[in-house]
């Protein structure tokens, strides 16, 4: 918006301001139709975010913009566009190494000795570009070797960005993602097509993505019968209510006695206390509660 003094034609570009009141609406259709929270601290955050929209459509108010989301027959697909822009896709391969090294030296086994029906399944909650469950085959790859062709290996991935999603399945990615990640692992898994890092067949046939909001009961109700879920550093961004909802689905989900890895500096407490403690080396992991699983397998678990 240009103001103009008087005296010389100066003009000024003013930024629209988000009011508090304003702030609050947009907050808490945000946080219905996703489960993200952002408190009176992260303001400013949002603010710089949906900036950045009303930029790309030329608006001028942010009264504009959320009269489009809530009343525009396009606003369904623009809400979209808006999580994808306040959703922070950083991530990387082989992240969190000792993690990644509990899961390929010590659990996968475990869990593929004590099957009875060669069938393994994994989810990859909030799996943005697709770097952890790409991670995930690649190492069931290593553990299972040859084997592999006997067993039918199912790692989902989902993410409530559409974007993310696309470029999760074209599988290609810059070398600086690739950065924790052995170079032998590099060398076998992916074709490098000048600065680009293309993830071989054999990796991408074990991975399958959908778009999946984790707060949407009726979508997570159909995950079932994993051996593994995965939620790093995805929680922080729920508050306590949603998080609990979210790693009641996560319990439902997994088989008896199966696994849980959330963000290291992330925890369950006072979220669930349905999973026993395994402790490793600067690790710890989440197990299925075997004496509550046996109770609770044919009704909802109540938080």
């Amino acid at each position: 918006m240009l103001r103009e003094l008087s005296g010389p034609k100066v003009a000024f570009l003013r930024e629209p301001q988000l009011s508090d009141e304003l702030f609050v609406q947009l907050r808490d259709m945000i946080y219905r139709k996703s489960g993200m929270f952002f408190n009176e601290s992260k303001k400013y955050l949002l603010e710089r975010r949906i900036e950045n929209r009303l930029k790309e459509l030329g608006l001028e108010k942010f009264e504009d913009y959320y009269y489009l989301l809530k009343y525009s027959p396009d606003g369904e697909e623009e809400f979209r566009a808006l999580l994808d822009e306040i959703t922070i896709n950083e991530t990387s391969f082989y992240r969190n190494a000792p993690q990644m090294e509990v899961f390929q030296k010590y659990l996968l086994p475990e869990v593929l000795k004590a099957k009875k029906v060669k069938q393994l399944k994994l989810w990859s909650a909030g799996c943005s570009t697709g770097e952890e469950p790409y991670t995930l085959a690649i190492l069931i790859l290593e553990v299972l070797g040859a084997g592999i062709s006997g067993w039918s290996v199912d790692i989902l991935g989902v993410d409530i960005s559409q974007s993310a999603l696309e470029k999760a399945r074209k599988g290609e990615y810059g070398r600086y993602t690739l950065r924790n990640m052995p170079l032998r692992l590099v060398q076998k898994y992916f074709v490098k097509d000048g600065p680009i890092y293309k993830v071989r067949e054999e990796v991408k046939k074990l991975v399958r993505f959908e778009a999946i909001n984790l707060l949407d009961r009726s979508q997570t109700n159909k995950i079932r019968g994993m051996d593994f879920v995965f939620c790093r550093n995805v929680l922080i961004y729920f508050d306590a209510e949603a998080r609990r909802r979210v790693v009641a689905s996560f319990y439902e989900s997994l088989n008896p006695g199966g696994y849980l890895f959330i963000g290291h500096s992330e925890s369950l407490h006072g979220i669930s206390r349905s999973f026993d403690l395994v402790h490793f080396p600067k690790v710890i992991v989440y197990k299925k509660n075997e004496r509550i699983s046996t109770v609770m397998s044919h009704k909802p678990l109540v938080l």
